[in-house]
């Protein structure tokens, strides 16, 4: 569990029948498993403290490589002329052989005029590793507040990095996941609350965006 400080569809991207992690959060990339769920909360900058942006069961994990091979996964590669959704893509990383330099494609991630963005890549491919899930919830603007106590129950304050808890910790907060707002399973409920500014690019310092 872990802060969303920009959620603009592209860490997490909900679209295209699948919600995957493939850039930023290199920690959690690194070490999550199948099985495992990362939830995404809100926080200041969102204006969405105590309430979940999304969570996503991993199905699947696959290096960056083999997530731009898949002809599965070419919906996730960015247009940056396209609409919202194709600008946000997050299948940006290859290479054509081990040793040799990440290519980026021009994305979210990449500087203004589509070269790539190195403090980016330096972040993103710490792992290489991409999280996918075919059982999520994505909220966006419409997340809710998760009910009260469980965030307190499990010891979850906002902060820096990533929280990580055991399933017995976690049975009342997937009571209210699974039962209580199992509506939203596999769909968006809400865009991103970065849409309407998904021409803009990451710089890779702090919170700073870019125009695209």
């Amino acid at each position: 569990m872990y802060v969303v400080d920009r959620d603009f569809g592209f860490a997490p991207n909900p679209f295209h029948g699948c919600c995957t992690l493939a850039t930023c959060m290199p920690r959690i990339r690194a070490k999550a498993q199948v099985g495992d769920w990362v939830v995404g909360m809100g926080g200041a900058r969102l204006k969405a403290t105590g309430r979940c942006v999304y969570a996503m069961q991993i199905t699947e994990a696959l290096s960056f490589n083999e997530y731009w091979e898949s002809e599965v996964y070419f919906d996730k590669r960015p247009v940056r002329n396209g609409s919202s959704v194709m600008m946000v893509g997050d299948n940006i990383y290859h290479r054509y052989q081990a040793a040799a330099p990440w290519m980026q494609l021009d994305s979210h991630h990449s500087n203004p005029d589509g070269t790539p963005n190195l403090l980016n890549v330096d972040k993103d491919t710490g792992a290489d590793r991409v999280l996918v899930s075919r059982e999520f919830f994505y909220f966006g603007r419409s997340a809710p507040t998760v009910a009260a106590g469980l965030l307190e129950e499990l010891g979850y304050k906002n902060g820096i990095g990533h929280r990580v808890f055991k399933d017995s910790q976690c049975v009342n907060f997937f009571q209210w996941l699974l039962v209580d707002v199992k509506a939203a399973r596999n769909v968006i409920a809400g865009d991103p609350f970065d849409f309407d500014q998904s021409t803009k690019r990451y710089s890779g310092k702090g919170s700073l965006l870019v125009a695209g």
